[in-house]
């Protein structure tokens, strides 16, 4: 099973159907009303076996190399997700989306996890470019992007299906060669 320690208190790990179904299905409950709105895709996740199968599906993408959907952990508890998917095989990229329960916001988290991705992308699966989009007006989005290294690259008009319909979305660009500079700084 794939699961990478980015620090001794958050790891990054391969789902766990069973066992992380109920836990990832609570957050998204509990914070449905901030989700939805930038990820319409939380709507069609209602039931304990909608996340079932959504892990499953994540499992075999993983077991196949083509995405990692990975389980967030904090201190031992189940606190998100974290993807590297789309993998463009013409140009070896791959995008990157997230999302973390609101308890653990705001502490750095996530900047650490896509930090996590992005080491799993580039040695891993040897991706040569990575990619975030964000909305424009979704703030700790475009920060995660920005404190992790991403560059930004440019503004897609009406880029991003949201609830209430296509916005604008900025798309930021960490390069493997980007990424391997920034270690040895």
């Amino acid at each position: 099973m794939l699961s990478y320690h980015v620090t001794p208190t958050i790891e990054l790990r391969a789902p766990l159907p069973q066992q992380d179904a109920p836990m990832l299905l609570a957050l998204l409950k509990a914070n449905r009303d901030q989700y939805q709105y930038y990820l319409p895709w939380v709507a069609t996740l209602q039931t304990l076996d909608d996340e079932q199968q959504f892990l499953m599906t994540a499992e075999a993408q993983l077991a196949r190399s083509q995405a990692l959907n990975l389980v967030i952990v904090v201190n031992q508890q189940v606190a998100g997700m974290i993807s590297c998917d789309h993998f463009g095989d013409s140009d070896d990229s791959a995008n990157v989306g997230y999302w973390l329960g609101r308890q653990f916001q705001g502490r750095g988290v996530m900047t650490m996890a896509v930090r996590g991705i992005c080491h799993l992308g580039f040695d891993h699966y040897h991706r040569q470019r990575l990619r975030i989009r964000a909305a424009v007006d979704n703030q700790a989005s475009n920060a995660v992007a920005q404190r992790s290294g991403f560059k930004f690259l440019k503004t897609e008009p009406r880029g991003q299906h949201l609830l209430d319909g296509d916005h604008d979305e900025n798309v930021y660009e960490l390069s493997a060669t980007m990424y391997y500079q920034g270690l040895r700084e």
